[in-house]
Parts: structure tokens; C-alpha cells; sequence
């Protein structure tokens, strides 16, 4: 494992950090929105006085705190998509590869940072068992997992029963109602709502302190003047559904598949909003850091 130094320098001296995945940049973004949004989140936290550190996997060497040359060459050499589970794989085989949220959580945990920022996270799928890596590894990691809640593409009202299953606190930021993305606030109920960062990080305290597993997924609804109506996403997500059920694509392929496919069938509308939304999360998840370390 590779620390930067600036990664390696803040855990030294206490600073704030906020980890970032490298799945969207390989496998949620299409070129050369990927490479932009990943610095302007990088830019964001600076901005904020925390330290950022993008995670990925170059040639079986896990590296926290990315730099710009070595997210280039992750994605010369065809990164693979890896979970928890597939980490060993990779770094045994020396491969190059984009984490995910469950793999970004566990690889910030063993270096000590406490935030991660994400788009939204994995849970179950519609159809058939396939249920996300991301939400067993919250049950796991004691993280604040900062997102727009979860995919449209997901079924919202079994991944919300999962997590609760797992033992996921989830605090809606603001709001009472589980988040999606595009389309904003879902029907569907949060039992917990928190209304500042100090909140927050005073929870992920206390839950430390109790010695409690697990991660606090802090849902942050898109911002209003970026949402989607549900009716033009659910058409997009039916179509680009109905496709991968002809090609055949399943698993982990199924989310970049469905992803890039309603960026198509949308003109570029679903692009946008994901990018607004990693911007925002990332603002809130550097908030919240640096309520941890007062």
C-alpha cells in the first residue's frame, strides 16, 4: 500500500481528510468528464482545508491519495471493477483497478480516515437477487458515508430495508426522506434527520465511543435546481433495463451499463446532474471532517 505524502502527512498530524472512490472515474463518468470532476472534487476539499485522497489499485499496489499521472495510468492499463472481495485479487495478480464504494470504505478504514464522499451507493437490484457489496461492508466499517442516497436504478424500497437489516445508521441530511438520484427525495421515510455537519460527526462520536460497528451513511438529497422528474428517469432506466436483459449484462456490469446508457437516452441531462451531485457531497463530506477534529 502507497500513501501520498499529503495523505500520509495529515494522518500525522491530525488533519481532515475525506476519501474518494475511483469507480467513477473508470466506470461512472465517460471521458473527459471523468478526469474534471475528479479534480474539482480534489479541489473542493482543498478549498475546505481537508486533504483528499482518491483510492484506486495500479498494477497490485492500492495507493491513497492518488496523483493525476497515477489515475492515468490505472486507466491505460483497463481497470477491473473490485468490491472487498476482490482485493486480494488484484493486488495478488498485480492488476489495475477502480474501487468501489465498499472497496474505498474498507481501504480508507485500514489507514485511519473516517470520511468518505461518494455519488450514491450500491444496494439491491430490481429483479433477481443481486444485492450490493457496499451495503454489507457498511455493516462492517465504522465510516461516514456521504451520498445522494442511492441509485433510481435500484429498488429504493429494499435497499433502504437492507440497510436497516445491517444495522446502517442512516441520517437524512436535512431531510426525512430517503434520497435518490435524479429525481431528489423518494416517498419512502428516514427515521433520523440531522440538520448541521457538528451533528454528524457528534453521532459517529458517540458511536465510536459506545463501540458500535458499522457506518453512518449520511443521505444528501441532490440539490433541487438538479433534479430530474421521476417520469422521464423511469423511462430511460426501463429502456436501458429491458436492454440489458437482451445483451445478457448482469452483476457488477449492470450499474455502468445503466449509468452511461440514461446519460445517452437523456441528452446528457443525467450527466450533469451526477456531476452536481459528487460536487455536493463532497462539500458536505469535507464539512463534516472538519467537525471531527475540533
Amino acid at each position: 500500500m502507497e500513501l501520498s505524502n499529503e495523505v500520509r502527512g495529515a494522518l500525522e498530524k491530525g488533519k481532515p481528510i475525506i476519501a474518494l472512490e475511483s469507480t467513477v472515474i473508470a466506470h461512472g463518468l465517460p471521458y473527459p468528464h471523468n478526469i474534471e470532476t475528479a479534480k474539482m472534487m480534489e479541489d473542493i476539499a482543498r478549498g475546505n482545508g481537508v486533504v483528499p485522497a482518491t483510492i484506486g489499485v495500479v498494477r497490485g499496489k492500492i495507493i491513497v491519495g492518488m496523483s493525476e499521472s497515477q489515475i492515468n495510468e490505472m486507466l491505460e492499463d483497463e481497470p477491473l471493477k473490485i468490491g472487498t472481495r476482490e482485493i486480494p485479487y488484484a493486488v495478488a495478480l498485480k492488476k489495475s483497478a477502480a474501487t468501489t464504494v465498499s472497496a474505498t470504505m474498507r481501504i480508507a478504514k485500514l489507514v485511519g480516515i473516517d470520511v468518505f464522499a461518494t455519488g450514491g451507493i450500491g444496494g439491491v437490484h430490481m429483479g433477481d437477487w443481486d444485492v450490493s457489496q457496499d451495503i454489507t461492508e457498511m455493516a462492517k466499517s465504522d465510516l461516514i458515508v456521504v451520498s445522494a442516497g442511492c441509485k433510481s436504478i435500484l429498488d429504493v424500497r429494499k435497499t433502504i430495508e437492507f440497510l436497516e437489516t445491517f444495522q446502517v445508521t442512516v441520517l437524512g441530511y436535512k431531510t426525512n426522506k430517503f434520497p435518490i438520484f435524479y429525481e431528489g427525495l423518494s416517498d419512502y421515510q428516514i427515521d433520523h434527520a440531522v440538520d448541521s455537519p457538528k451533528e454528524v460527526a457528534d453521532i459517529f462520536k458517540a458511536k465510536k465511543a459506545l463501540n458500535i460497528e458499522g457506518a453512518i451513511l449520511v443521505a444528501n438529497p441532490i440539490q433541487q435546481e438538479h433534479v430530474i422528474a421521476e417520469s422521464e428517469v423511469q423511462g430511460y432506466i426501463d429502456q436501458a433495463l429491458n436492454e440489458c436483459f437482451e445483451k445478457g449484462i448482469s452483476g457488477k456490469n449492470v450499474t455502468p451499463y445503466l449509468l452511461s446508457r440514461v446519460a445517452q437516452l437523456s441528452n446528457g441531462k443525467t450527466l450533469k446532474a451526477n456531476i452536481e451531485l459528487l460536487k455536493n457531497n463532497a462539500e458536505l463530506a469535507c464539512q463534516i471532517a472538519r467537525e471531527l477534529i475540533r
